[in-house]
């Protein structure tokens, strides 16, 4: 269910904008200007419903904390104290358990208003419901907690296994089906959210005795256009319960402006944040180094490309520019939970097909990318994992054994293709070059757009790949000289054409998100260059969901079914408890392995972070599951 990420969004006008805004608080020692790699898409909802960017989710993150149950610095579910008074669970005979969660009075909003039982539970409700559906949320709340589907499909008008027991106690009850759970104690975890600001006036929780239910008009119809609004809005009357206010947003300069909240309630050990500001500009490929040399901005994120790292080093060691901007840098170096990939849309044109995806893959020399993007910060990974992730240490030696390393091989690419039956020309004919085809039946043809119908009715597919390719990407480039443009690709008979746009519209395409616009709501592109990190919680089940519901919910972003990659990807989280790791890590092992067989992805690096900050700015300790919107509330300012 995570979604995952990519890059950028250019031009050197975005630089001169930020750089002018920035010039006015580099003076400020204290401001964390906050340079982000990739670009701001403007979905500020408090939780990831609709579409899930890197910088939107921190942007989230930092002005919504408020949660009965979070991770700590080592990634492990811990009950947070400063919300949490009572926590206590349920089994029952039928399976299913019961969450009952006594919050903390005192709680308030940045506004000062106060937080009680029904702000952690409306937004549950909210998620089971017809009225979020039909705006296009994604959700699997109502299939998981007993009564959410009777409530989904308006057979009762509340959600049973919801229960608003006082003004500061609630309960929550997990349908039996999605027990026993390997990280069952996020089900007790519930943020705090203002139904008044999210929906808008004339909105309640209430329980008459029998489940939880919103009451007022609560209808998508209804909704919709204040959900629209606050979605994508940022401002000083903004409601939330976090470290920081997200009081602006610029959406041609793609800056974020973010305030200390002076009523947060504070985080699970109780700290507070000290750093009075931080804004968040977009930091381009090309000019970043001048960039950060010019006080432009002083603080990067996960730099990942080996050539800015390196970079990044130099000037931290360059006296110049610590004399010029009257600060050094110090930096942090991790291990990332995640990695950069090509993705692969398997249900349509010529991706669909396994032996085209398997040949795709070993027309690139993975070695030689990671070498050349990485500069020994990090290399080739075979699977969905992240060199951070214990359960990638804990099996590196049996994944090396079995899985399969796709080495770079134009020859076998070439014999799978044939295999396969693109051996055809746009007349029919045998293939001899150019650009292979493939007869297809008229359901694999579906609405590719480069499908030719022969006279006697014949479909023949080419072999033509459509990639979007988000704009000055260093991984872009380097993909476009070395496989799209490669020798090889074009000797084995495909093409692969370039779709350079906005990282957002990227992502529209992505999720086929028909709500920004219908054309992002039919299938166009074969392969998309982006990267994704995992939270401590590996749970990738619904990923690969065969089921029309989820899928036409937005999961599945690969459109890949296959029974067993499903069970497996089920199985490892929803038929193991949270004690047995064993069990877990074998059921991962294998669905690491069926990934591996089918490609829905090529897994092009996993690579070590390095985060570069001003030397002013102590305390702070950022690692791979512990992220800067954790790792800046604890920052402060050295005297």
């Amino acid at each position: 269910m995570k979604k995952f990420l990519a890059l950028l969004m250019a031009v050197a006008m975005v630089l001169s904008m930020t750089a002018a805004t920035a010039e006015t608080v580099t003076a400020e020692k204290g401001t964390v200007i906050y340079g982000s790699t990739t670009e701001i898409g403007g979905d500020f909802w408090f939780t990831s419903h609709w579409t899930n960017g890197a910088t939107d989710m921190m942007l989230r993150e930092l002005s919504s904390d408020c949660s009965t149950v979070v991770t700590d610095q080592g990634g492990a579910l811990v009950v947070n104290p400063t919300v949490t008074k009572d926590l206590v669970m349920e089994d029952h005979d039928d399976g299913s358990k019961t969450f009952t969660i006594t919050v903390n009075e005192g709680l308030v909003y940045n506004n000062g208003e106060a937080i009680n039982a029904k702000d952690f539970i409306w937004s549950t409700i909210f998620a089971c419901s017809k009225a979020a559906s039909d705006l296009g949320v994604k959700s699997t709340a109502s299939s998981l907690i007993v009564g959410g589907k009777a409530y989904f499909d308006g057979e009762v008008p509340y959600v049973s296994g919801v229960r608003l027991i006082d003004d500061y106690t609630f309960s929550v009850t997990i349908e039996a089906d999605y027990l026993p759970y390997f990280y069952d104690l996020n089900y007790a975890s519930f943020g705090a959210e203002s139904i008044k600001y999210w929906l808008g006036e004339g909105y309640d929780v209430a329980d008459d005795g029998e489940g939880a239910y919103i009451t007022g008009d609560f209808t998508g119809e209804a909704l919709k256009d204040h959900v629209e609004k606050v979605r994508f809005y940022a401002g000083e009357d903004r409601v939330s319960a976090g470290p920081y206010n997200l009081v602006a947003f610029d959406k041609s300069a793609l800056q974020a402006t973010l305030t200390i909240n002076k009523n947060y309630n504070g985080n699970f050990e109780g700290v507070k944040p000290s750093i009075e500001k931080i804004v968040v500009v977009r930091a381009e490929d090309a000019t970043w180094a001048d960039a950060i040399k010019t006080g432009a901005f002083n603080f990067y994120d996960t730099i990942t490309d080996g050539t800015q790292v390196n970079t990044a080093l130099d000037i931290m060691e360059d006296e110049a520019t610590k004399t010029a901007l009257g600060h050094g840098f110090e930096y942090v170096q991790f291990d990332r939970p995640g990695y950069g990939m090509i993705n692969f849309a398997c249900d349509f044109g010529p991706t669909q097909f396994l032996p085209v995806r398997q040949a795709i893959i070993q027309l690139l020399d993975r070695n030689e990318f990671a070498n050349t993007f990485c500069l020994g910060w990090g290399g080739v990974v075979n699977g969905p994992y992240g060199t951070a992730l214990w359960q990638f240490k804990d099996s590196e030696e049996w994944l090396e054994k079995n899985l399969n390393a796709y080495t770079y091989n134009p020859e076998a690419a070439v014999e799978l293709l044939v295999e396969d039956g693109w051996v055809l020309n746009a007349e029919g004919g045998e293939w001899t070059e150019g650009i292979r085809y493939k007869e297809v039946t008229a359901e694999e043809a579906g609405t590719y757009l480069h499908n030719v119908t022969l006279a006697d009715g014949r479909i023949l597919m080419p072999l033509i790949i459509e990639w979007s390719s988000s704009e000055g990407n260093s991984v872009s480039d380097l993909l476009k000289v070395m496989l799209a443009e490669s020798e090889a690709t074009k000797a084995a008979g495909v093409q692969i054409n370039q779709n350079v746009m906005t990282f957002t519209e990227l992502l529209n395409f992505y999720y086929r998100d028909a709500s920004q616009g219908d054309k992002y709501g039919v299938p166009t592109y074969g392969m998309f260059n982006l990267a994704t990190n995992f939270t401590p919680l590996y749970d990738q089940s619904y990923s690969f969901t065969s089921d029309p519901y989820y899928v036409s919910q937005g999961y599945n972003l690969n459109y890949l079914f296959d029974d067993v990659l499903d069970w497996l990807s089920m199985e490892m989280v929803y038929g193991v408890e949270s004690t047995d790791t064993q069990t877990y890590l074998i059921l991962w092992q294998k669905f690491i392995q069926r990934w591996n067989e089918l490609m829905p992805q090529v897994p092009l690096y996993s690579n070590v972070y390095i985060t570069m900050y001003p030397d002013w700015l102590e305390n702070y300790a950022q690692d791979s599951f512990w992220d800067f919107q954790q790792a800046i509330v604890y920052a402060t300012v050295a005297e």
